[in-house]
């Protein structure tokens, strides 16, 4: 589905991406572990358009949008839920979900189909984002994501700050949409539980670069935990 070759990408003159390869064929799920710091983050928003490649190619179902902007690789597909969720507090939920349909195009029935996914958000439509809990707020975070009907999702930590249940409830609802809609994921995330139960391989990064691909059972391999997860020293 979407296919990347000696990506390179930074901030400045900082070069982050060195040559990232990787291909994600559709309807998979893919984890990404590395030390924080390693390019994690950088790959998805370079992905997503939101960091201009500086080498490489990103394609996309053949097609090639190295260079198409974010609103481009939206309507192609791609959706990101960004570390922190970045919802916005100030607008309610119902709001937040409306924005993100009528900004893809969408007709308004596709937030009905949403929030059919996402019966927990129905009793909260009229509140603010901002009074909602962490966990109420990353499930607008996804809502709002599929709101554009999206194949890939792209997820940047998204049980950072979220409690056990509510993790567990993610997990579920995700791999139910990927049934259900059949949606691709590429999954950043420190969480080697949620790693497991979503992904179908594991790629690890450092320095910007994949090194290596793991089936999900080999995370509990020390070695492993030492190299890849956590903060870099």
């Amino acid at each position: 589905m979407i296919t990347c070759q000696d990506l390179e990408a930074g901030y400045g003159r900082i070069r982050i991406l060195n040559g990232v390869s990787l291909e994600i064929a559709s309807g998979s799920a893919v984890g990404i572990l590395g030390h924080n710091g390693m390019g994690k983050t950088t790959l998805l928003r370079t992905l997503m358009g939101l960091i201009p490649a500086t080498a490489g190619t990103v394609h996309l179902d053949g097609h090639d949008i190295t260079q198409a902007p974010t609103h481009a690789r939206a309507r192609r597909g791609l959706a990101y839920v960004p570390q922190g969720r970045q919802i916005f507090p100030g607008l309610t939920v119902a709001e937040n979900l409306r924005m993100a349909a009528v900004a893809a195009g969408k007709p308004p029935a596709t937030v009905e189909r949403v929030l059919t996914e996402f019966p927990e958000l129905t009793r909260l439509l009229d509140r603010s984002g901002g009074a909602l809990s962490g966990g109420e707020q990353q499930l607008l975070a996804l809502a709002r994501a599929l709101c554009t009907e999206p194949r890939l999702l792209l997820l940047d930590e998204p049980t950072e700050g979220i409690q056990p249940s509510i993790v567990q409830a993610i997990v579920e609802r995700l791999a139910s949409l990927r049934r259900s809609r059949g949606l691709t994921l590429l999954l950043v995330e420190q969480s080697l539980d949620f790693i497991h139960a979503l992904s179908d391989r594991v790629l690890l990064i450092q320095r910007g670069r994949i090194v290596r691909e793991l089936a999900p059972d080999a995370l509990e391999a020390q070695e492993i935990l030492d190299a890849f997860v956590g903060v870099a020293a």
